[in-house]
């Protein structure tokens, strides 16, 4: 009997455990549902000051500003984005993107902000499903979500225009992810197929989607899924389109390829490979010192700066921390081996550009470790322990996000932009060369100047930055100063086409016109699409009397650049000189449709209409000029349009 009794004692204690169990449980999803809302929510919010961001002329300029293919809205102009490099980069669906918004609003910076912070947060919720699936459980596919939408090190990726293809990569990445999932878990082959068409479109966002299909294979190991030689079959498509794509991407960076073996030793480059390791572990949980560009180091004496020699015992004792038996050493493996898989494609092996390491290469990586955070505090059975965890986690997400807003104002514009990058690396020349061509935008041409001069006392011999210091100075009229400075580019490096450009600039002005002539053709060789050149050959073959030969030339830069407004109507004044009138009228009527407030080619349509004896409509051509600061017509309007009224 006493038996009986102690076994109905045990049971009714496990039915109200299991029944406390389930009510927690319930509970737990109940919260979460309605949080992973509240996170999309604060999520907007901190996001919503970045929609009143203006361009950071940081890549925006080349993307948007001087981009052609955004330009030419067409089958045509479709057709090119997707079989032509741009930028050192291929991704066709990114530029699409911009063509519909260029077409759609032009060049206000709110709604490619709009997308950008749209794109996060559904890339956010796409997160919460995608933990939930992993790991069965809503608490950690909670914490993880407000991990990645509130995290400073992403930013960059949300509130630079220009880093679309981070946002837009990774909502088909993850969507891939999900989807094949599902397949896994169903067996449905319309999934597979889902899944492989979601990964076509990230890899036409980024190339950086390469990483996917050995993602795959580790949360299938994740998963315990037994594996067959369906389950290699089912990753081939995978492997082969990433292959395709990572050559792709090899070929469109070639000119961006620079070998650090000229600047750092063997032994050296492992210290730089472990440093960017370490890099992105610590701003994981310290994210202080962020900037647009993070440098190689400067080398002193043949010695890097001592943290990159600790990198490498920093990391070897977080590897024993893996490694080592624990209950959290399968999800420790398996976020590690996801951080590094996603990030492996970003660690400078092979070189690309001048930065070290760069905070938007976080955005899917950091997931991996995001992860065994969310895990590691789920995991947690002491109900009082848990409750401190997710308390100093809260605190975390609070920081987090003032750091985050903080940092979205950084990214106002150029110059706030660039001055916090000369703060966090005064003795390197790029910030000063960036804000520059920030103050050149804005036609401050003697801050630009300035910046230009500091970026050259650091750097003397970089070579684009005196082509951009010559752009000032032909805006100063220093037309010697920049022969001067083209002839040392061009000396460090014959390849760059604008030096010629600028220097025949100057030669034009100088009344040089056959040296200005040879340097047209010289860059037109170096780099034979190039509109402004074009444009600027055809104006001294004008001058020279060969119209046939101006007009060839003009063309050419309107066929690269179809809204290139000086060029229709220069083309106009040409046709015009060989008595083209209609023709010239057309032309005209181009530019004013492409610059409805371009008073001069309101001007040179009245000559021209005259020309046609059309003296009402050349008279109301004037008017307009003139409304528009041109006066170039009012002795025509004095002469001809007292009659209709001024």
């Amino acid at each position: 009997m006493e038996k009986n009794f102690k076994k109905n004692i045990k049971t009714k204690h496990l039915k109200s455990k299991s029944f406390k169990s389930e009510a927690l449980k319930t509970q737990v999803v109940s919260v979460s549902q309605w949080t992973v809302l509240a996170v999309l929510i604060l999520t907007a919010l901190i996001y919503a000051k970045a929609l009143f961001n203006d361009f950071a002329t940081f890549d925006d300029d080349g993307y948007l500003f001087d981009n052609p293919f955004i330009k030419n809205f067409s089958l045509e102009g479709v057709k090119a984005i997707f079989t032509s490099f741009y930028m050192g980069n291929y991704h066709p669906l990114t530029t699409i993107t911009y063509l519909i918004e260029f077409h759609l609003f032009g060049l206000n910076p709110m709604p490619y902000h709009f997308l950008n912070v749209f794109l996060h947060l559904i890339n956010t919720f796409l997160v919460f499903k995608l933990i939930e699936k992993l790991s069965n459980n809503r608490l950690t596919a909670l914490l993880v979500s407000l991990l990645f939408a509130v995290h400073p090190m992403h930013v960059e990726s949300v509130a630079w225009i220009s880093e679309r293809k981070d946002v837009l990569y990774t909502l088909f990445y993850f969507s891939t992810l999900l989807v094949y999932l599902e397949y896994l878990k169903s067996n449905k082959f319309i999934f597979y197929l889902i899944a492989l068409a979601l990964f076509v479109l990230s890899l036409l966002s980024k190339s950086a989607a390469v990483t996917l299909p050995v993602l795959l294979i580790a949360i299938e190991i994740y998963k315990k899924r037994k594996w067959t030689l369906n389950a290699f079959l089912d990753k081939l498509p995978f492997f082969l389109l990433s292959l395709l794509f990572g050559i792709i991407a090899l070929k469109s960076q070639q000119e961006a390829i620079k070998d650090v073996s000229v600047y750092f030793t063997f032994i050296d480059r492992i210290f730089l490979f472990t440093y960017s390791i370490c890099f992105y572990i610590v701003k994981l949980v310290l994210p202080f010192n962020m900037s647009a560009m993070h440098f190689y180091p400067s080398i002193t004496g043949s010695v890097l700066p001592w943290m990159y020699y600790a990198s490498l015992p920093f990391l070897l004792v977080l590897v024993w921390l893996i490694v080592r038996p624990s209950k959290l050493r399968r999800e420790m493996l398996f976020g590690v081996i996801f951080f590094l898989v996603v990030i492996s494609v970003m660690l400078q092996i092979v070189s690309v550009g001048i930065a070290i390491a760069a905070e938007r290469y976080t955005y899917i990586a950091y997931l991996g470790l995001f992860y065994i955070i969310g895990q590691g505090i789920s995991g947690i059975p002491k109900a009082s322990m848990k409750k401190t965890a997710l308390f100093v986690f809260g605190l975390f997400i609070i920081t987090y996000s003032f750091i985050s807003w903080q940092r979205i104002e950084v990214w106002k514009n150029g110059n706030s932009l660039f001055s916090d990058m000369i703060q966090k690396y005064p003795d390197s020349y790029k910030g000063y060369n960036l804000r520059g061509n920030f103050f050149r935008k804005e036609k401050d041409f003697r801050a630009a100047l300035q910046d230009y001069n500091k970026s050259l006392q650091l750097h003397p011999n970089n070579a684009p930055c005196l082509i951009d210091r010559s752009n000032i100075l032909i805006e100063l009229k220093e037309y010697q100063a920049v022969i001067n400075d083209c002839n040392l580019s061009i000396q460090l490096d014959s390849t760059q086409a604008n030096a010629y450009i600028n220097r025949g600039i100057a030669y034009d002005w100088l009344g040089k016109t056959e040296q200005a002539m040879q340097d047209y053709d010289k860059a037109l060789q170096i780099n034979n699409k190039l509109p402004f050149a074009y444009n600027n050959r055809s104006a001294l073959k004008y001058k020279k009397g060969d119209i046939e030969a101006a007009i060839k030339d003009i063309s050419q830069a309107i066929a690269l650049d179809p809204s290139y407004t000086v060029a229709y109507r220069n083309r106009g004044v040409y046709k015009y000189t060989k008595k083209d009138f209609n023709g010239a009228v057309e032309d005209f009527n181009y530019t004013i449709k492409l610059a409805p407030n371009d008073g001069v080619a309101y001007s040179k349509r009245g000559y021209t209409k005259m020309s046609l004896s059309d003296t009402l409509g050349a008279c109301s051509d004037w008017h307009k000029a003139q409304s528009f600061g041109s006066n170039e017509s009012d002795a025509f309007l004095n002469q001809f349009c007292l009659p209709y009224g001024r």
